[in-house]
């Protein structure tokens, strides 16, 4: 079974940083597309920032500057790294990629979440 596998999240105070992890595993060819997500309590799930297979990046305009997506093709892993926390900036957040498995078919999974929380 392919999976992604989130950690990285937590308790942190306004103005720090943290790192998320999203690990694919499985019998994974190639990954292409991934997103980060997150859902603040209460409102729906807003798209954060995304990386395409050739390195194309985009933000919403709530995290630019202060939040970066990243990825290593070779671990099948990606990042999203933030900084300059903010209080707005706590939710769940979630990985999203697609790609093609070693059978050659197309995937597209979601990671479980991981809890990010910004005192101020």
């Amino acid at each position: 079974q392919v999976q992604l596998v989130e950690s990285g999240g937590g308790l942190v105070q306004a103005g720090g940083s943290l790192r998320l992890s999203c690990a694919a595993s499985g019998s994974i060819f190639s990954l292409h597309d991934i997103r980060w997500y997150r859902q603040a309590p209460g409102k729906q799930r807003d798209l954060v920032a995304s990386i395409t297979n050739g390195g194309r990046t985009t933000y919403a305009d709530t995290v630019t500057g202060r939040f970066t997506i990243s990825r290593d093709n070779a671990k099948n892993t990606m990042y999203l790294q933030m900084n300059s926390l903010k209080p707005e900036d706590t939710g769940v957040y979630f990985c999203y990629a697609n790609g093609i498995l070693n059978t050659r078919s197309s995937f597209a999974l979601w990671g479980q979440g991981t809890q990010v929380t910004v005192s101020s």
